[in-house]
């Protein structure tokens, strides 16, 4: 996070997991708390009391027992409008931010179209936008201290620097430096595919779970990955590139420079490259090509299996690899899933090492909107150490 003038809001171990299991969960009480955590009840509770000093946590009405069963337990919950959080998502042609409590639950919304897309006119125009979403409300402005920004490339979280962005052709660029200045907030900058693979694991889909996984399709092929309970960034922040995962040594140019990668034939660029090299059609968009595999056309349907191949065997190589509980599959390629999603199932079963094939895979359409929360869920993020 840069800069850090806003402190974590919790240091110590126990205060840090009751928070979160209750951010995710809230309420529960403080025995399923102390079950759940393996703390002491009187840990639990010592734990508790700086937060609900605070105003993060309170103690809902007590709720009856059963008989005999001893005094009312006064269940703990999370106090959603303590503290709000912007989260911002930088697309190729758009910037999408949310205002999310602390349940990560969206309070508003709002988008603005990209002109110039160099770091200071993206910088300026976010600003604009993060003042309309905090004045939504007084609340808002009064309440927000932190700022999460999602954008695709190679992100150095730690530094907050995008280091590579194809969309924009950024280099090196310290973004959050530079939106902190513009908004005066703490500023989280993370991979978006990270940032909603963290959204997902604390308030979505992967709820529980210690081993997780988040695969993207469409203008590029992606995955965030969490294990034992943490993101996993690598050693160089790059963990998890399923889309450059070679797959076929004789295949296409991809445009990382290497050759036969998931991405180099299953992003939405390249099945419309595959759909004009057959087709003989340079002309041809991407829905004029999604049109012709519905349609029937050899060619094309060709160019949609392929692809559903190569992100079948890209995930099943993922599985195979560290064993997820779940995996969720989301992009905005989800849109033509009725093309290729059999070809995806028959590849991941194929693929999959024995038992390692039992992890089930689930379709999630995520709009804009909910990449703009992943944002936020990583601003969120800057309450813990």
């Amino acid at each position: 996070m840069f800069p850090n003038h806003a402190h974590p809001l919790v240091t110590a171990p126990a205060e840090t997991a009751i928070l979160a299991m209750l951010l995710a969960e809230s309420p529960l009480s403080r025995v399923e708390l102390a079950r759940r955590t393996g703390l002491s009840s009187t840990a639990v509770t010592k734990a508790a009391r700086p937060l609900i000093d605070d105003g993060y946590l309170h103690e809902l009405p007590p709720e009856r027992t059963a008989p005999g069963a001893g005094r009312p337990v006064n269940p703990l919950a999370v106090t959603a409008e303590r503290e709000f959080f912007v989260g911002v998502k930088i697309s190729a042609d758009t910037l999408y931010g949310t205002v999310c409590d602390l349940r990560a639950r969206t309070r508003t919304s709002a988008h603005r179209p990209l002109g110039d897309r160099d770091p200071e006119s993206v910088c300026a125009l976010l600003a604009d936008l993060v003042d309309e979403l905090l004045d939504t409300k007084p609340e808002f402005r009064s309440r927000t201290r932190h700022l999460g920004i999602a954008v695709s490339g190679d992100v150095d979280r730690d530094a907050g620097r995008v280091r590579y962005s194809g969309l924009s052709r950024w280099h090196d660029v310290p973004l959050a430096e530079m939106a902190s200045r513009a908004t005066g907030l703490a500023v989280t900058l993370e991979n978006d595919v990270k940032a909603i693979t963290v959204a997902e694991h604390w308030f979505g889909e992967g709820i529980g779970t210690e081993y997780f996984a988040l695969v993207t399709i469409g203008a590029g092929i992606g995955s965030g990955l969490v294990v034992n309970g943490q993101l996993l960034a690598g050693a160089y922040g790059v963990a998890g590139e399923v889309g450059h995962i070679s797959i076929d040594p004789a295949g296409p140019l991809c445009s990382c420079g290497q050759v036969g990668c998931v991405e180099a034939t299953a992003s939405s660029e390249a099945i419309l490259a595959a759909v004009r090299g057959a087709t003989g059609r340079p002309d041809l968009d991407f829905d004029g090509a999604v049109q012709l595999a519905r349609g029937g056309d050899p060619a094309a349907r060709d160019a949609f299996a392929r692809a559903g191949h190569a992100i079948g065997v890209g995930i099943a190589s993922l599985v195979s690899l560290f064993g997820p509980e779940r995996v969720v599959v989301t992009g905005e390629g989800l849109d033509t899933y009725d093309l290729f999603g059999t070809h995806i199932k028959e590849a991941y079963a194929a693929h999959c090492f024995k038992a390692a094939g039992k992890c089930p895979l689930t379709l999630r359409p995520l709009p804009w909107e909910e990449w703009a929360r992943g944002a936020a869920v990583v601003g969120l993020q800057a309450l813990f150490p």
